[in-house]
């Protein structure tokens, strides 16, 4: 079905049927030429439904001899190409699930409830929720907005300001690193799936070849969790029967890739290629399975985990409130980078995702429903969670702060021991399991996309080969995971997560929140909002974005660089080299944004004052530094808020 409408862009960005003059935006002291009389530009777009997905083609029409060609559609971001399509999500739930699912992911379960168990209960919400409103929702509203507006990926949305788009390619890499290890985690998360089809699950005991002398069975030790040189058996599954850490003698001791462990990396891989080979009209229907099964498979555990002994004893201790713990400052920090890093922002996912929607869409809207959804989901995990903590602690007669732990120790050491003990422990396993994978498989599909759809709005010719490229993506990234599923991957993996995505995507968000907010203009922003949505952002979002979000992100930037500790894994250290290769990975990404100023500066014609007015002025304004009038010259561009 195909509907051509001519279109001009109205104040608040609606489709209309009729044919009125195209204008761009100009600062009040300079008129611009569109605005004087005379032949008026058009922007024809054609828009076609196939299989439930819609498509726009933007083709700009402009009488012969027009001086100006400006760059339209939306009013002054994206330069569409003639012919060229950009598919819409089929639904608004797709969209809504994809972001849900992206941002609602493993560290939802296996960090945040720890947090607020570690700093003071229920009081841990108050620096949670303050940091969520001052810079948490506005930066997810931003980068909705951004990729709404420009429907471009996280590269190409900055033809608004030229010189910033080194931040583009620097979330870009820092999703693909991401993508080197997260995948692992899934992987692991397959095999225990595999291993819990069994009559007894194969971490109950320690007879199995893999155990080491130490191990205590589980049913036969008492307070030996207190006791450095004892493990228990899911402990020595994990680290000996999965990952075979005892055939490594550290990260220079690698190893060759263990088949089993190979094997589900690749079924991981094949599956999240053919959820994102089509675009959004494959990923956002397989979203309809990964990010709502979670959500049912929690509340089902937490039924059954509020029926155990001592279950109440564990949720009190999460829910407890301790406000003397305020006065600490490790608390803030806590909830502060947890707020950085639970929303997704400065992956270029919301960026990527958003640029799908349709022109119109109430993307304000979007933000507030899915930046609460994710926060009351980490919340309500943690009912899940303490609720077989309190069950744990209760069975082995020790204080609860001895099982309570964060990170991957939680759900595939502790919590499989906890569902170990249950009458029907295979089947409990196979769900918990279940939502592990729906809970990764979204999440790394998220950060995917944000590569291929950057990587293929920077270079169009790529559109026409999204299969191959999808492809060539996605075995990249097997290839490179294959070094941590070796004997001593977990150390590859420590490497990685400690450095990929830590201070370098925060130091990244900070300079797309400068570029945002003072390069472009948080007046102008406000206006490309004002005409998608048709209603012009509050003084309070404008002072975030300016001022408080800004402060924020440094603050954290300088916070992540004074409190900076080398990793490491149990007692293992890693030597100098390996920390080395971490810096130079974490700076790899951050050194694109000089880069790319330096070469965008080096390119550009003209005196050293023209290079620098046309690299920051977005393209489509080009034609008024050519007159002379830059903008960001002027103090009230500066100002204005």
């Amino acid at each position: 079905m195909e509907q051509p409408v001519m279109k001009a862009r109205s104040p608040v960005g609606q489709m209309c049927s009729v044919v009125a003059p195209a204008s761009a935006k100009q600062p009040s002291s300079a008129p611009s030429p569109s605005n004087t009389m005379g032949p008026k530009e058009v922007e024809l777009i054609l828009v076609k439904e196939h299989n439930g997905v819609q498509f726009t083609t933007s083709t700009l029409v402009s009488p012969a001899g027009h001086p100006h060609g400006l760059a339209l559609g939306p009013s002054h971001g994206h330069t569409p190409v003639p012919g060229e399509e950009r598919e819409t999500w089929g639904k608004k739930i797709d969209f809504l699930l994809s972001v849900i699912g992206f941002a609602v992911d493993l560290a939802n379960v296996w960090r945040f409830p720890y947090l607020c168990y570690k700093n003071g209960g229920g009081a841990f919400l108050v620096p949670y929720l303050f940091f969520m409103v001052i810079a948490g929702m506005p930066l997810f509203y931003m980068e909705l907005a951004l990729g709404q507006y420009n429907r471009e990926g996280a590269a190409g949305v900055w033809k608004i300001c030229p010189i910033f788009k080194g931040v583009g390619f620097t979330v870009i890499l820092i999703s693909l690193y991401v993508g080197f290890y997260y995948n692992v985690i899934i992987a692991w998360a397959l095999f225990y799936l595999f291993s819990s089809f069994t009559g007894e699950l194969p971490w109950v005991h320690c007879n199995n070849t893999w155990n080491s002398p130490n191990c205590s069975d589980l049913w036969a030790f008492n307070n030996s969790l207190n006791d450095t040189h004892k493990s228990t058996p899911a402990a020595e599954y994990f680290e000996r029967g999965v990952l075979h850490l005892q055939d490594s003698e550290g990260i220079a001791d690698l190893g060759l890739p263990r088949w089993q462990l190979t094997s589900c990396l690749a079924v991981v891989i094949v599956v999240l290629y053919f959820s994102l080979w089509k675009g959004v009209k494959t990923s956002g229907k397989v979203v309809w399975i990964t990010a709502t099964m979670p959500y049912v498979v929690l509340t089902v555990l937490l039924l059954r985990g509020v029926t155990l002994p001592g279950a109440m004893d564990g949720i009190k201790a999460y829910l407890s409130v301790d406000f003397l713990r305020l006065c600490e400052p490790q608390v803030w920090i806590d909830a502060a980078t947890q707020i950085c890093f639970s929303l997704g922002v400065g992956f270029g996912v919301l960026i990527a995702f958003s640029s799908y929607n349709k022109f119109s869409n109430n993307c304000y809207r979007d933000a507030i429903i899915t930046s609460s959804i994710n926060s009351l989901t980490s919340f309500f995990s943690g009912f899940v969670i303490f609720s077989f903590l309190g069950y744990m602690s209760h069975k082995h007669s020790v204080p609860l702060d001895k099982v309570a732990t964060d990170g991957p120790g939680l759900v595939f050491i502790i919590y499989p021991e906890a569902i170990a003990t249950l009458p029907g422990s295979s089947v409990w396993a196979v769900i918990f399991f279940i939502m592990l994978l729906t809970l990764g498989i979204d999440s790394a599909m998220g950060g995917m996309e944000s590569v291929i759809t950057g990587l293929m709005d920077e270079f169009k010719f790529l559109h026409k080969h999204r299969e191959l490229f999808t492809l060539f993506i996605v075995v990249s990234t097997f290839l490179i995971s294959l070094f941590c599923v070796t004997n001593g991957g977990i150390y590859v993996f420590t490497l990685l997560d400690h450095f990929a995505a830590g201070t370098s995507i925060l130091f990244g968000v900070l300079i797309e929140a400068i570029g945002i907010a003072w390069f472009y203009g948080v007046d102008r922003f406000s206006d490309d909002i004002e005409e998608m949505i048709g209603q012009r952002p509050g003084l309070y979002w404008r002072l975030c974005w300016k001022f408080v979000s800004p402060c924020f992100l440094l603050f954290m930037v300088v916070v992540s660089f004074a409190t900076f500790n080398p990793p490491n894994y149990g007692t293992y250290t890693f030597p100098i080299w390996a920390n080395m290769i971490g810096w130079c990975l974490a700076i790899s990404s951050m050194t694109m944004v000089p880069l790319y100023a330096m070469y965008k500066m080096c390119t550009l014609p003209g005196k050293f004052c023209d290079r620098l007015a046309y690299a920051i002025t977005p393209e489509h304004e080009h034609h008024l530094v050519d007159n002379g009038e830059v903008r960001r010259f002027t103090l009230q561009h500066w100002m204005v808020i």
